[in-house]
């Protein structure tokens, strides 16, 4: 990754053939959003919109064909890009995030094909695996929610290398003190919590969007993890320990009220003090 973002970095030239190429590729054409990002965090908006023209070319013809979800993170990451530069702040990056989210579960409901398609596979899957008693239709809005929350945190995830591959050029160890530090204050929780109570109750927002609203806190949960295991100096396979089990709900549900937690008694900066 280093290699590309030397690359890139290079001139426009270099970045205009890495976009266009990447691109074409299935699944490398996640690094499309990943350079325009680095470009627009380096070099800011002029730069970044000249490049994005070219970026949306290939992207253009995957829409054309029928995959959305390319260009979409083009555009999703590369605003998510421009709020962390003109704000500086990973926690209103993390909430404007919801707007990927949200959007693209739009797209799924008024443009339906593509999860008709995915009903179909399922509704075969468990006819072969001998499931009865459960129409796939039925949960046609979780599958709906969850796909915008799939590309939510990859959006996170494109732009989160981004910056890596900034700091790796110009701030080496930079990301991760930025990431270690990463956290949601008070009123910012509340109000996701606020969200989060409407929409458990099923009032002015539906009950699906709480995947959405508990992302900013899983992504502040983790890097409250990463930061105390960097603070007490813990082996790294604490991490590796942590990321097999972040995998099953109830070790999600304790990382988010981990990170509620943090939001009013900020963990990481009593664990400096009494180091």
């Amino acid at each position: 990754m280093r290699g590309l973002a030397e690359f890139v970095m290079k001139g426009r030239k270099q970045a205009i053939l890495a976009v266009v190429l990447l691109g074409l590729i299935p699944l490398a054409y996640f690094l499309n959003p990943v350079i325009v990002a680095l470009v627009l965090l380096r070099k800011g908006v002029k730069e970044a919109g000249f490049l994005l023209v070219w970026a949306i070319l290939p992207m253009a013809a995957w829409a054309v064909a029928g995959a959305i979800e390319p260009i979409s993170m083009l555009i999703g990451t590369t605003g998510l890009a421009w709020l962390l530069r003109e704000t500086e702040s990973w926690e209103f990056t993390l909430l404007a995030s919801i707007v990927v989210g949200v959007g693209i579960a739009l797209y799924h409901t008024l443009q339906p094909a593509l999860l008709d398609a995915l009903m179909v596979q399922i509704d075969v899957y468990m006819t072969i695996s001998g499931i009865e008693g459960v129409e796939p239709e039925s949960y046609r809005e979780t599958w709906i929610s969850l796909i915008g929350a799939v590309y939510m945190f990859l959006s996170i995830v494109l732009l989160m290398l981004a910056r890596w591959m900034q700091a790796a050029l110009y701030n080496p160890g930079g990301f991760q003190k930025e990431f270690h530090l990463l956290r949601v204050e008070q009123k910012v929780a509340l109000l996701l919590v606020g969200l989060m109570v409407l929409a458990n109750l099923q009032l002015l927002i539906p009950q699906s969007w709480m995947l959405y609203l508990t992302m900013p806190l899983l992504i502040s949960g983790v890097a409250l993890i990463h930061g105390v295991v960097a603070i007490k100096n813990l082996s790294s396979r604490w991490l590796v320990v942590f990321y097999l089990l972040v995998s099953l709900p109830s070790v999600i549900y304790m990382v988010v009220l981990l990170a509620l937690f943090d939001s009013w008694y900020d963990f990481r900066t009593r664990l400096q003090k009494s180091a």
